[in-house]
């Protein structure tokens, strides 16, 4: 979406943006206090700011922890816009790129004076192919009814949209599987030798962002063409010198999944369907193609069929109780496992370069005596064909240690081998903070104990400023950390029922109103249906209702309790009395059986020297200290909420490190282990 119109120009500012002091936009007199009914002055926001500037100014980097309610957003937009550089904003979630754009963008034209250059670029495969619609036209596939009529739909949009989004089409279905052939993916694209390349509407929504002062992406987006870059397909984003990534603590997942080799059925499948579907002239060569293309088919059926045996029995090792992984299951893949003969994956590689090669012969086409044309969607099959052998080749066999080779099923039908980078940090640091010459991380949790020590070694940043800003918020007044004094271990046989009876009583007293955070699929549902039958409020549990659904809902129903894992733990804002208790069943320590999880603790433990060392204490404790302090952000939103934060993990207490998690919370949160205190304070009975 480009919020700038072609009168921009024309808009004058009462002085030049890059002089405007920030106080002059965000301090108690600024322009944001007097165009702005309600607008809060905050110390810390301002303080932010100056810092966030500095640095997008002179160059270097800067970490800053903000706490809830600093008003961050507000404390990196307004400086991206006084540097006069062009700054791309990647965010983690839809719903803050929705803030930034629908509310903070248009908030800040207010008090400006003037209209903003601020695009937001989605991922790929949100835009419509010209080419792909053209294509799916002629060949007249429709098995049902439905896709002929949202066919016909996105046909007549794709004459009047100016974005080709997605997003636009709110009438069809979320989930729809006519768009997978019609989306313009990376590996689909042809590039300038496209038909439609003039009308594209990706050439598009580059050439505004080239033309934007601010480019709003997701950190998916933003890795995604980091890697880009490092490939034949080429950039998405324009050139840029300066990024600010908000919700910074989720980029080390994120940037080593966009760094990982993968292969799927999926992938093959439709690599298969693309090439059947594709005309070549020459009848010779048709011929080649064909018979290439019934060896992959055939080949890819028994690899397939054969790495899914090898994998079953480690998923049913516990894995797919992984919070936030939903039916998927995922597991290490060793060499021994597919790289033997009986797995066939050399005679599926030979016929997979022999397609390729049959591929690349066809793409080249006589015209009279002398000339040649060459068929870009026949060159960009060949690619594709290539580089599935050479992933294939890699992830089988392998052989290199700096990476951790695994597999995951997603769905029933979907397979896929994956090798990914265990540590991610030397790849950041060289393509990322050596390349750019400002990059700005903040989030409310980027501190474990007070430091910046860990997210920093995670993600290679060697050198850069810290900023470390308190919430402004009253948590002495406003909220309790309640540790029941008489839970047993979670690993006991009873720890079930006495986290159930401890929710009841707090229930009780909230009167609902709460999110059970847990960290397994299968605790939260052995939670919920126990509690459910026990209190008289609405009850809801994650995987019932799509998530914002669930949301809306809870905020509807009165007394509302919701049962979530991952993806509950962040990126919620339930503002007022519907959410007055946050209940944690456990410290919420990264599953070491995950592979990832694994090959990172492993190579921590492997390191000699100041490097080396205890993996609890290097990796999976601040992973906790970072995910609980998420889960507690989801309680307090605004200066007149009261909440009670309830942790029923006695380890807390118990651990040695218990300290540690404790001193990460805000230090003015007063605990309590007294139910009967509990209530009080929160009934307001003196």
């Amino acid at each position: 979406m480009l919020l700038d119109k072609s009168s921009c120009d024309a808009l004058v500012c009462a002085q030049s943006m890059d002089r405007l002091p920030l106080e002059a936009v965000l301090g108690p007199g600024g322009l944001l206090a007097t165009t702005q009914p309600g607008f809060e002055f905050r110390p810390g926001q301002l303080e932010m700011a100056r810092a966030v500037l500095d640095a997008l100014q002179r160059g270097g980097h800067l970490c800053v922890e903000a706490g809830t309610g600093t008003g961050k957003t507000l404390g990196y937009l307004v400086p991206a816009i006084l540097c006069d550089e062009v700054v791309i904003v990647s965010t983690a979630t839809k719903n803050l790129q929705e803030q930034i754009l629908h509310h903070d963008i248009p908030r800040l034209e207010r008090a400006l004076g003037r209209q903003l250059r601020v695009v937001l670029l989605k991922g790929r495969n949100n835009y419509l192919c010209l080419y792909r619609l053209a294509r799916f036209e002629e060949q007249g596939r429709l098995p049902g009814l439905d896709e002929v009529h949202h066919l016909e739909v996105i046909r007549q949009w794709s004459h009047t949209t100016l974005t080709g989004d997605r997003a636009e089409l709110s009438g069809l279905p979320e989930h729809l599987p006519i768009w997978a052939e019609l989306d313009a993916r990376t590996e689909r694209c042809l590039g300038q030798g496209c038909p439609h390349y003039a009308e594209c509407f990706i050439t598009r929504a580059r050439q505004q962002a080239r033309e934007a002062d601010i480019v709003i992406v997701n950190h998916h987006l933003f890795f995604a063409d980091l890697a880009a870059r490092r490939s034949d397909y080429g950039a998405f984003l324009p050139d840029y010198t300066r990024v600010i990534f908000d919700e910074a603590h989720e980029i080390e997942d994120t940037a080593a999944s966009y760094f990982s080799l993968q292969i799927s059925n999926e992938q093959f499948a439709e690599l298969l369907r693309d090439i059947a579907q594709t005309f070549i002239p020459d009848a010779e060569r048709a011929r080649a193609v064909r018979q290439a293309y019934q060896a992959v088919v055939e080949r890819a059926a028994h690899f397939w069929t054969f790495a899914q045996k090898v994998c079953r029995p480690a998923s049913q090792a516990g894995n797919r109780n992984r919070a936030g992984s939903g039916s998927d299951a995922r597991g290490m893949l060793q060499a021994s496992d597919l790289a033997t003969e009986a797995s066939g994956y050399t005679a599926l590689a030979a016929a997979l370069d022999q397609l390729a090669e049959a591929l690349g012969q066809a793409a080249y086409q006589k015209v009279g005596n002398f000339g040649i044309n060459t068929d870009p969607a026949l060159l960009r099959l060949e690619s594709r064909a290539r580089q599935l052998c050479e992933r294939l080749l890699r992830i089988v066999q392998a052989q290199d240690a700096n990476y951790v080779y695994w597999w995951e099923r997603p769905s029933p039908r979907r397979f896929s081998l994956q090798a990914t980078p265990i540590d991610i940090a030397a790849l950041l640091r060289e393509q990322l903070f050596h390349q750019v010459e400002s990059v700005v991380l903040t989030s409310a949790t980027l501190t474990a104990d007070g430091s910046f020590a860990f997210i920093r070694s995670r993600l290679g940043l060697d050198e850069s400023d810290e900023l470390l800003i308190d919430s402004p918020f009253d948590y002495k007044q406003q909220a309790r950390l309640y540790l029941p004094p008489d839970l047993p271990d979670p690993n006991h046989p009873d720890f079930t029922e006495a986290a159930v009876n401890e929710i009841i009583a707090l229930l009780d007293i909230t009167q609902g109103r709460a999110f059970v955070l847990c960290t397994s699929l299968r605790h939260m549902r052995q939670l919920y249906e126990r509690v459910r039958e026990k209190v008289p409020f609405p009850c809801l549990i994650q995987g019932d209702q799509p998530r914002s659904s669930l949301i809306k809902t809870f905020q509807a129903e009165p007394g509302a309790v919701l049962f979530g894992a991952a993806s509950f733990w962040q990126g919620v804002d339930v503002v007022g009395p519907a959410l007055s208790c946050v209940i944690v069943d456990r410290l919420p320590f990264p599953v070491p059986s995950d592979p990832l999880v694994a090959a990172r603790c492993q190579h921590i433990e492997n390191q000699s020297g100041e490097s080396g060392g205890n993996a609890f204490q290097s990796y999976s404790l601040p992973q906790a200290i970072l995910a609980l302090k998420q889960g507690f952000g989801r309680l307090i939103r605004s200066r007149t909420d009261r909440g009670i934060l309830c942790l029923l993990d006695p380890r807390i207490r118990t651990k040695p490190y218990g300290p540690a998690v404790l001193r990460s919370l805000p230090p003015d949160l007063p605990r309590t282990g007294n139910r009967d205190d509990l209530r009080k304070w929160f009934c307001n009975v003196p």
